[in-house]
């Protein structure tokens, strides 16, 4: 069935028909209600239902959302990670009359995916939402002098221009966590993760969620007038990692990755050593890699779903504007109360 189909059964031309599925109106063509409610009985009846690309062609739009992954988001170890990134896109995609198009297209490299390779299809969606924990700084550039309108699900340094992202509020996130800490009467804190430091063969920029959380922790540090160390966790066994900790009598360490935290606690407990009574570990976030265990971290938890929902509004609103200029934001995360933070040993003091 096609528009020419609709248009001979109602006895109008195409171009009305075209104008009726469009809710358009003409300067020069004022159309009968009569005779628009006629097409529309003809769309309804024969279930009619108009091509997308020729509809993009008439309303510059096809209301189909590309999400695009750096890195693979259903393998065992990352799944549970992306799940609620992808239902809260899912269900305000649904919310809206979107389609969703996962672009799988480009290959995995090294544990990531490039937008621009030779077969990225980006251009078949209206707009793209960007999920990964590290994207590429050159191919932002390259989206942003492009104009090519998409959303990153995390903050994102400017790349030759503002990129719109919605993102956790790690620094908030994390010095609260510090003055908890402090507050219970912890002084000697250590920050154990990748921090802002650049990491891999081609010294790959730290994610800028990893520089965010080492930026509220020292902050946070340093207003309270406490001792912070910084312990990077690359090519580091949580064996070296907890006797580093121990060694410099560091009271509460905060992890970055939420699986360094379950490894040294496992070891420590090895030892003989008691979690939170002779070692206080925050967890600074979700696993992002399996972390068997049975051990309910102190921390916070990322907003991980309504991330994933608010980057498709913040979409919505670069492909249909209406006024409204917030393209970057950033979501509270939730704090946990968790059984692993305690006072120092022998502090005397209790956790509120």
């Amino acid at each position: 069935m096609t528009q020419q189909d609709i248009a001979r059964m109602t006895g109008v031309s195409q171009a009305t028909v075209s104008l009726v599925l469009n809710g358009r109106a003409d300067a020069d063509v004022r159309i009968a209600p009569e005779t628009r409610d006629r097409v529309l009985q003809a769309i309804r009846s024969t279930g009619y239902v108009a091509d997308p690309i020729a509809r993009r062609l008439a309303a510059r739009h096809n209301r189909i959302i590309g999400v695009f992954t750096y890195e693979p988001v259903f393998p065992t170890g990352t799944g549970d990670f992306y799940h609620p990134f992808l239902v809260g896109i899912e269900q305000c995609a649904e919310q809206l009359g979107c389609d969703l198009l996962l672009l799988t297209s480009a290959p995995v490299v090294d544990g990531r995916r490039r937008a621009f390779h030779e077969d990225n299809r980006l251009r078949l969606a209206d707009g793209c939402v960007l999920l990964g924990r590290s994207l590429d700084h050159h191919e932002l550039t390259r989206l942003v002098a492009e104009g090519l309108p998409f959303v990153s699900v995390g903050r994102r340094e400017d790349a030759g221009g503002p990129v719109p992202y919605v993102g956790a509020d790690y620094p908030a996130a994390t010095a609260a966590l510090v003055h908890r800490a402090v507050g219970v009467g912890h002084r000697r804190l250590a920050y154990v993760g990748q921090g802002d430091a650049p990491s891999g063969p081609d010294r790959r920029p730290a994610p800028e969620s990893h520089a965010d959380r080492f930026r509220g922790f020292n902050a946070a540090v340093a207003a309270a007038g406490a001792t912070g160390r910084y312990e990077q966790t690359v090519d580091r066994s949580p064996a070296d990692l907890l006797d580093a900790l121990l060694d410099a009598g560091v009271t509460a360490a905060f992890v970055e990755e939420y699986a360094d935290g379950a490894a040294i606690a496992g070891l420590a407990r090895e030892r003989g050593l008691a979690i939170p009574g002779d070692l206080s570990i925050l967890a600074l976030g979700d696993p992002t890699r399996p972390a068997p265990t049975d051990i309910d971290f102190s921390g916070f938890r990322i907003p991980r779903r309504q991330m994933g929902w608010q980057a498709v509004e913040v979409l919505t609103t670069l492909l249909e504007p209406t006024g409204r200029s917030e393209v970057q934001r950033l979501l509270s995360c939730e704090p946990v109360d968790g059984a692993t933070l305690a006072p120092p040993a022998g502090s005397g003091r209790s956790v509120k």
